[in-house]
């Protein structure tokens, strides 16, 4: 395998590490609001883990990345320390936005995400901010956004991404395009073929590929980010993929067939890429179990210190606001 064409040993393992964290998180966030200790609307990001996974191994710490409301698995992808992700979603003091924010609008500007948004393609102006900033300062930092392929429908898409290419701005635009825009299946609802078609529209590279491919995402990944770090602008980069657990907790996903379910099930990207690194002899069965009891570990270290952090005291209320923020 060429490490030119092919990610190395280390960039697989990485990215094993990475989309299993993701997925073993949101197993324990789901258990952790059956319990009843962390109440909140919940969007699992569960079959799309190689994604982000891919992406990030070709990013740089000082990179940024914009995601939304199911953007858990971007969000750990792009590195953000456990401890106060876990606090941040359980409503506690020692959370990334002091326990305020929650799961909508996980921040942390140190890992590289200075935005989660709850609104539906509400990330892409802003996403080309941050990569206009960048660009102005010659920074060489490169912004990916993240979206679904029911923002690529709203007219911010379509006014980031005309403004995206015409100032070349170092952004990638990844839709994570897993069939349903909320209840809504892809051809009920999008003209087009594809999300990468429209990327001709605006003169950006537009591509898609198999977001359940590790292999195939990071090879598009990589290029993207080089042609973005290159001054080249911007790329449109949809991956194909799937959602398991419906548009948010508690959907019972009534609206997928199941035979197309029970078909996407049975190709669950996370076994099959376990698999596909034994089989190559990229690792043993030993060393990618101890990967993911490394994960366990640190999921369970972040929740004890999530259930042992205090909530916000009533007179954070009035802190960290905007209108503070114009006073000063």
């Amino acid at each position: 395998m060429s490490e030119l064409e092919n990610p190395g040993r280390p960039a697989l393992l990485e990215m094993y590490r990475i989309a299993t964290l993701i997925k073993q998180a949101d197993d324990r966030f789901i258990a952790l609001i059956k319990a009843g200790l962390i109440a909140s609307p919940y969007y699992s990001p569960r079959g799309q883990e190689l994604i982000p996974a891919a992406v990030s191994v070709n990013l740089r710490a000082s990179d940024y990345v914009v995601t939304m409301y199911r953007g858990i698995h971007d969000q750990i992808g792009k590195g953000i320390p456990l401890r106060p992700f876990v606090a941040e979603f359980m409503g506690r003091a020692t959370g990334t936005c002091k326990g305020k924010g929650g799961p909508m609008h996980i921040t942390h500007v140190a890992s590289g995400l200075p935005v989660t948004t709850g609104i539906v393609g509400a990330g892409l102006p802003i996403a080309n901010g941050l990569a206009w900033a960048a660009q102005l300062k010659k920074t060489g930092q490169v912004t990916v956004c993240n979206f679904g392929d029911g923002a690529t429908n709203i007219g911010a898409f379509h006014e980031a991404l005309n403004l995206a290419s015409l100032w070349k701005l170092p952004v990638v635009f990844v839709c994570q395009n897993n069939g349903y825009a909320e209840h809504t299946r892809y051809d009920l609802g999008t003209s087009s073929a594809t999300i990468a078609d429209r990327a001709v529209a605006y003169g950006m590279t537009g591509v898609t590929v198999d977001g359940n491919d590790a292999i195939e995402l990071w090879r598009a990944a990589r290029d993207a980010v080089g042609r973005a770090r290159a001054g080249e602008g911007p790329t449109l980069l949809e991956a194909k993929t799937f959602r398991f657990r419906g548009h948010l907790l508690g959907d019972d996903s009534h609206y997928i067939p199941k035979a197309e379910m029970a078909a996407a099930m049975a190709e669950d990207p996370l076994p099959r890429y376990r698999a596909w690194l034994v089989v190559q002899g990229h690792a043993s069965e030993a060393a990618l179990d101890d990967i993911e009891a490394t994960n366990a570990a640190a999921i369970e270290d972040a929740v004890e210190f999530a259930l042992a952090s205090p909530f916000p005291d009533e007179s954070e209320l009035t802190t960290d606001v905007y209108a503070m923020e114009a006073r000063a």
